[in-house]
């Protein structure tokens, strides 16, 4: 854990330059799924219940190809194993959990089943309040569950220059929202990838496509139950 948060504290200069806080919404980007190029077949990938990751840079896929972030590694995985979903990337460079609030409407367009979120990480980094964080994410949770909608919450470490307090508030909040919320829970979304150079950008915080793939396993490995249950049901 010590390399994780030294790894964290060495990146957070150029983390801070790299996302850039982006408030206005981007177009919500769909993973195309792999070898769907026929009109007919684009027609019924549109109609197909989402996936929906909302999150930040590292869900976007910073200093990646599009079709190696961990949203599309997803969407090729779906596809091999024969579920019908879309998985889109909602993924903004810079999001904080507030930023997440604010578009969440907008993200969950059409027929979503499942919500990861994956924010929190800008907040620790600029050393924001924990309970305003722990608030906005819990009002993404409850929104999403009103609608019916399956979430997956994923954990994040805070840097250590705010100290050892703010980072142990910062970890138990994930834990406290999981337990409150009765959701699926991935503690960290950097696990097993933050902190070793082999599996980072040149900026040492955003994982490489090596890096990727891990998460994706990882991600694949909370979801894939999910799936199984909702093919059992329909």
């Amino acid at each position: 854990m010590r390399r994780i948060l030294r790894s964290l504290l060495i990146a957070l200069p150029l983390a801070g330059a790299a996302c850039g806080q982006s408030d206005t919404p981007q177009p919500l980007a769909a993973v195309e799924p792999a070898a769907a190029h026929p009109a007919a077949e684009a027609a019924a990938t549109a109609a197909r219940p989402r996936i929906v990751f909302l999150g930040d840079s590292l869900t976007a896929g910073l200093g990646l190809p599009r079709e190696q972030s961990v949203p599309s590694l997803i969407q090729a995985r779906l596809d091999g194993e024969g579920y019908a979903y879309e998985v889109v990337n909602a993924g903004v460079s810079g999001d904080t959990s507030a930023g997440g609030v604010r578009r969440l409407d907008w993200a969950l367009d059409g027929d979503v089943k499942i919500l990861v979120v994956e924010l929190g990480a800008n907040d620790g980094l600029r050393g924001l309040p924990v309970a305003q964080m722990k608030k906005n994410l819990s009002e993404i949770i409850t929104r999403a569950k009103e609608r019916g909608i399956t979430v997956v919450l994923t954990g994040m470490e805070a840097p250590p220059n705010y100290g050892p307090l703010y980072t142990s508030e910062f970890r138990r909040a994930f834990r406290d929202l999981s337990d409150e919320n009765d959701v699926v829970f991935v503690p960290f979304f950097l696990e097993g990838v933050a902190g070793v150079p082999a599996l980072n950008n040149s900026d040492g915080i955003h994982p490489n496509t090596e890096g990727a793939k891990i998460i994706e396993a990882a991600m694949w490995r909370a979801l894939e139950p999910l799936l199984r249950e909702g093919a059992e049901t329909r």
